[in-house]
């Protein structure tokens, strides 16, 4: 029994996440969406189903490394990107059918690190079998250890994040209550939605036209007429997106005087950026950013993800696994440092941001 399953355009649009590795977007994608839509359109399949099919390809891949032979590591290359495109349609089918769950999640992130580290091992035994070059048990030793600090370092940063942004809310929360305060954005929100606008010209206008002097990484914006809370940050993000927004709201407040009278009445927006101070020492960032964000690709461009391709497709297929290994794991390095730097910058506007509102606080009840 076939489903009521949309176009592939609206597929895409639905399955595919507004930012992926590069990896991802460029060779699995063009192929994993198109067998999503028929997946879930002439088959009954669950994403579970599909978090297995791959997972059990992993194997395969790992007993094909195995064998050492440049022949058979062709082979185990082959069927491993077919796991990996396996692995991105498991979470696809679930998003496409609604029949996504948090056991669903958590499976689909066991029997990944499973594989890699199978896989690793494998590729380094069959390869120290075939050469007796003891630098292979290393790199094997190399593989696990880098992919679990790679997710273990991802959780932790996001988790830390996350607290960040929940303190901050709280705070503005608190003063909504005390004070009927302005609706919060967060920078990296608005720049994550609205990847086509031209950032450091909004970013220039905001400074020179919208924002109110105030304390370091927090603006007061005062020059804008939201609706809601997304409009709001469009606005924010898309200078040249404005006159469109307030047409909107004119049409639904009836005329151009009652559309005025609302935006006066509307407190100012304020948006936290957590990052001000990295933009600030690495201003291309957000040129690099903004291109990357408009072909859906995320600035770590060496994420564990770039680590497992280069490691078991690529150092397997041109037969050099130690170089393939040695390069990708130093770029994954190199990558996560840059996080954990950023993080670190980000703490440091996180203590600005929160002790601008105590300096508020004591200024209020002053």
């Amino acid at each position: 029994m076939r489903r009521d399953i949309p176009p592939l355009a609206e597929v895409r649009r639905i399955t595919e996440k507004k930012r992926d590795a590069w990896w991802t977007v460029l060779l699995v994608d063009p192929v994993a969406t198109p067998l999503v839509r028929l997946t879930a359109k002439y088959t009954r399949i669950t994403p579970n189903q599909i978090t297995w099919g791959a997972f059990l390809l992993g194997l395969v891949s790992a007993a094909f490394f195995a064998f050492g032979d440049w022949r058979w590591l062709i082979a185990g290359a082959f069927v491993y990107h077919l796991s990996f495109i396996l692995d991105c349609m498991d979470g696809k089918v679930a998003r496409l059918t609604g029949q996504g769950s948090v056991f669903g999640a958590w499976l689909d992130f066991v029997f990944d690190r499973i594989r890699v580290a199978v896989c690793g091992v494998a590729l380094m035994a069959g390869q120290y079998d075939r050469t007796g070059e003891t630098i292979y048990i290393w790199l094997a030793a190399a593989v696990v250890f880098l992919d679990t600090l790679r997710y273990i370092n991802g959780l932790e940063i996001f988790k830390i994040r996350h607290t960040m942004r929940k303190q901050i809310k709280a705070r503005v929360r608190a003063a909504r209550r005390a004070e009927n305060s302005a609706e919060l954005a967060f920078m990296e929100d608005l720049l994550r939605n609205n990847p086509e606008a031209d950032i450091e010209q909004d970013i220039r206008q905001a400074a020179t036209a919208t924002m109110t002097a105030t304390p370091a990484g927090v603006a007061e914006v005062t020059d804008l007429a939201p609706v809601t809370a997304a409009e709001t940050a469009q606005a924010q993000t898309q200078a040249h997106a404005q006159t469109h927004v307030q047409a909107e709201a004119e049409v639904e407040a009836g005329s151009e005087a009652e559309a005025g009278a609302e935006a006066q009445r509307k407190a100012p927006a304020r948006v936290i950026d957590l990052h001000q101070e990295f933009r600030h020492r690495f201003p291309v960032y957000l040129r690099a950013r903004s291109f990357f964000l408009r072909h859906r690709i995320r600035t770590h461009l060496v994420s564990g993800i770039e680590f497992q391709m280069g490691v078991f497709i690529l150092g397997p297929l041109f037969d050099s696994v130690i170089k393939a290994t040695i390069v990708s794991g130093a770029l994954l390095l190199v990558f996560e440092l840059a996080i954990i730097y950023k993080l670190l910058l980000s703490t440091r506007d996180f203590t600005r941001t929160i002790d601008s509102f105590e300096r508020e606080e004591v200024a209020t009840a002053a």
